[in-house]
């Protein structure tokens, strides 16, 4: 059976659409954070996505089986894989790109390459922790079979975040056609959130959390407009922390928070990984201070990179294709210069902010492992704490 949702780049594969009992139904599209009256700063591109920067596409898989106590190599599974092409399927062109780490307690492949030759040279896919190399391999093989490898060879940016808590992570269930499909199904337009692809089993501040995506048009006085898009697997943080648009939502909401509830409230748990596009003309340079201020928009939301939280982000540019291809022969690029970056800087915070909160508020309840349970946040209590502190917009 193969199940496809009306949002671009979603697919489930085989049975894996709905957990038994209906405790992981597919998502399907609903209202998102600015639908719900939150006001972000900043205007968005016309599918608020990261898709909104020209070419760069998304795919999923996600995987979603059984239900009771764990039982490993059987489930339950609450996993997937999240594929970008920042030049899509068809193209498949290296990009400028760079890379920046909040806290390291994580993994992304491929970086060493980024930091050496300022190229994305492949599609970035994210999934679950213990599912990197086999995901890692798989890029590898489709790459080939599309004769896309770079001198015969290729150095995917694969990157995860822990779902050990609904997931049976060590029972090893993304395969490799599973990153196939996501690549495969890549696509522009809308971009399904919350419980898909690599952020099916995620939290978000003891919140169900997941995949979320926004975006920014800025203008650059004097040379034109641009867009920012950013997309998240956002799985990190402690409900005390959380904040919306300037409200302490998290110490008003201490209920349903698994993790404080067995622990008490030690240093941040999770993780987040960022993937950043724009079609502004940049170095590589410029992008790792693009990167690096993921940062920035994770604090927004409440997040301080724990020790135990692996945030890694990626950046890369659309602009300069002739610039980042293989070709011999003299290359000339273009950028704009760092005194004009203020925009692109300040967007990347807030498209980061925004991607957060609309994972969450995409977010459906989820049941996992031995009925472990992740509540998604509730749509109407979130607005009237937005009232009761007067940043609520109607």
């Amino acid at each position: 059976m193969d199940a496809r949702f009306g949002l671009a780049g979603c697919l489930l594969l085989g049975t894996l659409g709905v957990a038994p009992g209906g405790s992981a139904a597919p998502p399907t599209p609903g209202p998102r954070a600015r639908d719900l009256g939150i006001p972000f700063v900043g205007t968005p591109g016309p599918l608020n996505a990261i898709t909104d920067v020209a070419g760069v596409e998304v795919g999923f898989t996600t995987i979603v089986e059984g239900e009771g106590a764990l039982q490993v190599g059987k489930g339950p599974v609450r996993t997937g894989v999240t594929a970008i092409l920042p030049r899509g399927r068809e193209t498949l062109g290296a990009v400028f790109g760079a890379y920046a780490v909040g806290n390291g307690n994580g993994e992304m492949t491929g970086t060493t390459w980024i930091e050496e030759s300022g190229l994305v040279t492949t599609p970035i896919l994210i999934t679950n922790t213990h599912s990197v190399g086999v995901v890692r391999d798989a890029v590898v093989e489709w790459l080939v079979r599309r004769g896309a490898t770079e001198q015969l060879w290729g150095l995917p940016i694969v990157a995860e975040t822990w779902d050990g808590h609904l997931n049976d992570l060590n029972g090893f269930h993304v395969r490799r056609e599973h990153a196939f499909a996501a690549l495969d199904n890549a696509r522009g337009g809308p971009v399904a959130e919350g419980n898909v692809g690599g952020g099916t089993g995620m939290h978000t501040f003891e919140f169900k959390g997941g995949t979320g995506t926004s975006s920014r048009r800025v203008r650059v006085k004097g040379v034109g407009d641009y867009t920012v898009g950013v997309l998240v697997q956002s799985n990190f943080g402690r409900r005390w922390q959380l904040q919306v648009a300037g409200v302490p939502v998290g110490r008003e909401w201490p209920e349903d928070a698994p993790f404080t509830a067995d622990a008490g409230r030690p240093n941040e748990l999770g993780s987040i990984i960022v993937v950043i596009a724009t079609d502004a003309p940049l170095l590589p340079t410029q992008l790792k201070r693009i990167a690096a201020r993921a940062s920035m928009g994770i604090a927004r939301t409440g997040g301080t990179a724990g020790n135990g939280s692996g945030d890694i982000f990626v950046a890369f540019s659309t602009a300069n294709a002739a610039a980042a291809s293989a070709d011999a022969g003299l290359q000339h690029a273009s950028f704009l210069p760092n005194d004009q970056l203020d925009g692109l800087f300040e967007s990347t915070v807030l498209a980061v902010e925004e991607s957060i909160i609309n994972a969450m508020v995409a977010a459906r309840t989820m049941t996992g492992i031995d009925d472990h349970r992740l509540v998604a946040i509730d749509h109407a209590r979130l607005q009237r704490i937005l009232e009761k502190y007067r940043r609520l917009e109607r």
